[in-house]
C-alpha cells in the first residue's frame, strides 16, 4: 500500500540517489531541436531531459530558447538547470555533435525505423525531434545513423514532441531492450 506523499526535499534527494545508484544511465543523452514551433513544448522538454539526466538541449534553427517567458512557464526552472546550445542551422550542429562522439538518432515514423524498444542505443546517444507539425526534414533525417519510432494503439500517428522524447529518453538511459 503507498503511503503519504514525499516532500521533503531532503527525502527527495535521497530518493533520487537510491534511484541513481540502483539504476546509473546506460547512455550519455543530448536532444537536438530542429525548429520547434511551440516554447511551452520546449519548457517541457527542459524538464524531460532534468528528469533523466541528459547532457544537454541543442537548438537549432527557429526554435525558441530562454530567457523566452512561455519555456519558463513549463519548465519549472529547469531552463536554469539544463545546458543548451544553439545553432542557427541543423548541418553545423550535426558536425559538431558528432565530432564529439555523438551518434544521430532521429524519433520520427520513417522507412526503416526501429520499434524503440528493441533498438540499442548507442554508448553517447543525440536524440532527434523535428518540428511539431513537419517532424524531422528529410535532410536531416539523411544524416541520421538510425531512426527509431514509438509503436501506438489506437488511431492517433503520434504523441506530443516532448512526451515522445521522454518515452524514448528513458528506454535510452535505462538500458532496456526486448532482445
Amino acid at each position: 500500500m503507498a503511503g503519504k506523499v514525499i516532500r521533503k526535499k531532503t527525502e527527495l534527494r535521497a530518493k533520487k540517489r537510491e534511484f541513481e545508484e540502483s539504476f546509473p544511465p546506460a547512455v550519455d543523452l543530448i536532444f537536438l531541436l530542429q525548429d520547434w514551433n511551440d516554447a511551452y513544448n520546449v519548457g517541457g522538454l527542459f524538464r524531460v531531459a532534468a528528469a533523466c539526466g541528459a547532457r544537454e538541449l541543442v537548438m537549432v534553427g527557429r526554435t525558441p530558447v530562454p530567457p523566452h517567458p512561455m519555456i519558463g512557464v513549463t519548465s519549472l526552472g529547469m531552463h536554469r538547470r539544463v545546458p543548451f546550445r544553439t545553432f542557427s542551422k541543423w548541418g553545423e550542429a550535426v558536425e559538431a555533435l558528432c565530432a564529439e562522439g555523438y551518434v544521430m538518432i532521429a524519433i520520427e515514423i520513417a522507412e526503416g525505423a526501429h520499434n524503440y524498444l528493441e533498438f540499442k542505443f548507442p554508448p553517447k546517444t543525440c536524440l532527434i525531434l523535428g518540428s511539431e507539425g513537419a517532424g524531422i526534414s528529410s535532410g536531416l533525417l539523411k544524416s541520421c545513423a538510425h531512426a527509431v519510432f514509438i509503436p501506438m494503439y489506437g488511431k492517433g500517428r503520434s504523441l506530443n514532441v516532448h512526451v515522445a522524447a521522454a518515452i524514448v529518453a528513458f528506454q535510452a538511459v535505462l538500458g532496456g531492450t526486448k532482445s
